[in-house]
């Protein structure tokens, strides 16, 4: 039997034609789901000051349905974390998923963790890259992002070391465990699977995810970084 399906998108000034880009995934994701399936997306706009526009809602209006649409916003920037549990507060479907504006990761990604969750395997699908990905990728984020997978494996213990991966799932009891993340932005990931590995009845299960040709990833910014680091010594700190 197949089952209903959030998927939240957190928006930041996004790039343009992302609405457009936004349907065309959805329908390459809805394709690859079982048959029935129904798509519920939640989009977040964390405080864009620039990208939004009406013209672009109204196209994401008219053409999803309105009971599979909701729509929330507020004025300042807060982070990526708080924009996806201001999302996820929302969801009502029993398997929820989430990725960023631009549907990086294959839609066929996408539909392995919601198969991982819809067999009821795992409470938390963690999506995990490979050397591919990272050949894609400014050099600087590389570095970062490897740099963190090492110190996830040697100082934390993790049982999954990719915390950063931006596609991840979960059914109703992973999800009451995300709305516990405090983190307003990139390292809330990182603060949940903390929170999962103290909990034995939380099952985690990483799912291999491959990002899509052509995907150009933004550098870092170098004031996010810096406040990613205290973030994170205060993670360590737990």
């Amino acid at each position: 039997m197949s089952a209903a399906l959030a998927l939240v998108l957190p928006c930041y000034n996004p790039p343009a034609e992302w609405a457009a880009n936004v349907l065309s995934s959805l329908q390459r994701l809805q394709q690859t789901l079982p048959a029935g399936t129904t798509v519920h997306l939640y989009l977040v706009n964390d405080g864009s000051t620039r990208g939004v526009s009406d013209a672009d809602l109204q196209l994401l209006r008219a053409a999803l349905p309105a009971e599979a649409f909701t729509y929330l916003s507020y004025p300042a920037n807060r982070g990526k974390g708080h924009a996806l549990r201001t999302g996820v507060q929302q969801v009502q479907e029993p398997l929820c998923l989430f990725t960023d504006i631009d549907f990086p990761y294959e839609e066929t990604s996408m539909a392995t963790l919601y198969q991982a969750l819809h067999s009821q395997r795992c409470d938390l699908a963690v999506g995990v890259r490979d050397d591919a990905y990272y050949a894609q990728v400014p050099a600087a984020r590389r570095r970062v992002s490897r740099l963190l997978r090492r110190l996830t494996r040697t100082l934390l213990r993790l049982p999954i070391d990719d915390t950063q991966c931006g596609l991840k799932g979960f059914n109703a009891k992973g999800r009451a465990l995300f709305l516990q993340t405090t983190t307003d932005r990139y390292l809330f990931d990182l603060e949940l699977l903390l929170l999962a590995s103290r909990q034995p009845a939380v099952r985690t299960e990483p799912v291999p995810v491959a990002l899509k040709p052509g995907v150009v990833l933004s550098p870092l910014n170098v004031r996010v970084l810096l406040t990613e680091s205290r973030n994170l010594l205060r993670l360590l700190g737990r």
